[in-house]
């Protein structure tokens, strides 16, 4: 029994090698100690290959609802819609900020109210109650409570998530990037509101995505318009919620919902459809600063005045061809105080189905001059202004018209690729890619010994790589590399010693 306890001592400790252990005591023991080394097999080998076997089972090769995996070709198209976003924000003075992924969820909840159902909340194990963050606004207006900052303009680029129902095939998700661009400080009226507005509309008409509309508007307005047609104040949040819905519904469903599920009288209900179906220009805000209820109405006084102000410094801007005064605009976040916009792209003609594709909102912002002062004990405000613009449905736009063009999209920046024109010369191009690493110039080479040579012009063809440095024996002997243009397939011979110099100055633009 002691020379068995060895044995099985031995096959327990040595985990590396229990196999040998167990034949060795199966070929000398008799049956009771047989049982022992049948558990112990049970115990050691079956366990694991049944566990790898349940976790083979347990993979699914899908993205969880409301998210997707981008290739490279649609990276490489949101990479440049990134570049230009943040080219036209930094144009305007901004800084960059980055704030965690999630918050603490009593941040949260209280800033969005209705919104607060599709927030994401966090389990943790060090007490603290968490959310994902829901947008990059309140994120934001923590970090300049928490620095203390009164003056800032800055920009974000970051993930937020929500969990929404996802229409992914019209851009909408549960996971997705926003780019947004605030100014906060104590300034004079509607001059870094007209900032904002003019960034949405550099931004879009760069992108080239069509025809586009910025509506705007502004609460105190909205406000002023219910307080007028008689609407009670307890029911001011909830009738807004509905009107925000007159961008997908029509005004009778709209009125339909405030009377039959809000209960609101049918001649109020009425009475704020005279005001909310209306839109236009410079000439709509005087009108309305005429009209016998409005103009006795301080808050929505305020509103049209500083309305009216905003557009004379959007004419001077020169954009107001792309504005439109709406008053059924309300946006649903509850943090917004005064001027509210959202930018739509106008209906998108299908050439190949000849359908019109609509996309819904793709950028949007407003003033939130009270967030701040939410996490200053002493309720000290900030005034603010911002935008954010909604990268993923721009991003859907953008994906249906370069699937419908023949223009390729290159994954990579591959300045140069290193070939050989014949075997053996391994060595030659690392040596050259290396020089060109060194100097900072993009280059690729294949990963082979003696690759073919019209296999690597074929690679070249396929990435849109313009450049190859072509070395062989004839090269090397005359002390020259050969650059060939892929496009036209025309070659040079420089200089060994210069060819690094002769292609960067060829690189130039």
């Amino acid at each position: 029994m002691n020379c068995l306890r060895c044995l099985v001592r031995s096959s327990v400790l040595c985990r590396g090698q229990p196999l040998a252990p167990f034949y060795a005591l199966r070929a000398f023991t008799t049956h009771p100690q047989n049982e022992m080394v049948e558990e112990m097999e049970k115990l050691l080998t079956p366990r694991a290959q049944s566990g790898t076997n349940e976790r083979k089972k347990k993979l699914i090769t899908k993205t969880p609802k409301g998210t997707r995996d981008y290739s490279p070709k649609q990276m490489a198209v949101r990479e440049k819609i990134f570049s230009l976003i943040i080219s036209c924000f930094k144009r305007h003075g901004a800084e960059a900020i980055d704030t965690p992924v999630f918050e603490l969820k009593e941040n949260l909840m209280g800033q969005y109210e209705e919104e607060a159902k599709l927030i994401y909340d966090l389990k943790d194990y060090g007490g603290e109650l968490l959310s994902l963050r829901y947008d990059l606004t309140v994120p934001f207006t923590r970090y300049l409570a928490m620095n203390n900052i009164t003056n800032m303009k800055r920009y974000h680029i970051a993930k937020v998530y929500r969990r929404d129902e996802a229409a992914m095939n019209k851009g909408r998700y549960r996971e997705f990037y926003q780019c947004d661009f605030d100014i906060a400080g104590q300034y004079d009226p509607m001059i870094p509101d007209s900032e904002c507005l003019k960034i949405v509309h550099e931004i879009l008409s760069t992108l080239q995505l069509g025809d586009f509309l910025i509506k705007i508007s502004d609460w105190r307005i909205l406000n002023g318009i219910l307080e007028v047609c008689g609407v009670p104040d307890n029911k001011y949040r909830t009738i807004c919620s509905t009107l925000d819905k007159l961008d997908k519904a029509s005004w009778e469903d709209v009125k339909c919902e405030m009377v039959g599920e809000k209960g609101l009288a049918p001649e109020v209900a009425d009475h704020i459809g005279k005001y909310v179906q209306l839109r236009g220009g410079l000439g709509l805000v005087e009108q309305l600063l005429q009209d016998p209820k409005l103009s006795q109405n301080k808050l929505a006084t305020e509103g049209l005045e500083d309305i009216k102000l905003l557009f004379e410094y959007l004419t001077l801007f020169g954009i107001t061809d792309q504005i439109s005064f709406d008053l059924s605009l309300a946006r649903g976040l509850d943090y917004y105080t005064g001027v509210i916009y959202e930018a739509v792209l106008l209906q998108q003609q299908n050439d190949d189905q000849e359908e019109l594709v609509g996309v819904g909102s793709v950028a949007g912002g407003g003033r939130y001059d009270g967030l701040v002062g939410t996490f200053n004990p002493k309720r000290r405000k900030v005034p603010c202004v911002g935008l954010s613009i909604g990268i993923e449905r721009i991003f859907y736009v953008i994906e249906q018209k370069a699937k419908a063009s023949t223009e390729k999209v290159r994954t990579t920046e591959t300045q140069v690729f290193v070939a050989a024109a014949q075997k053996h010369f391994l060595a030659e191009r690392l040596m050259l890619i290396s020089e060109l690493w060194d100097s900072g110039i993009k280059a690729e080479m294949m990963y082979k010994k003696n690759p073919s040579f019209l296999d690597q012009l074929h690679y070249c063809e396929q990435r849109g790589i313009p450049v190859v440095a072509i070395v062989g024996e004839q090269e090397m002997e005359d002390g020259i590399v050969k650059l060939r243009d892929v496009a036209t397939r025309e070659e040079v011979a420089v200089p060994r010693e210069r060819f690094v110099e002769i292609i960067r100055k060829r690189l130039e633009p």
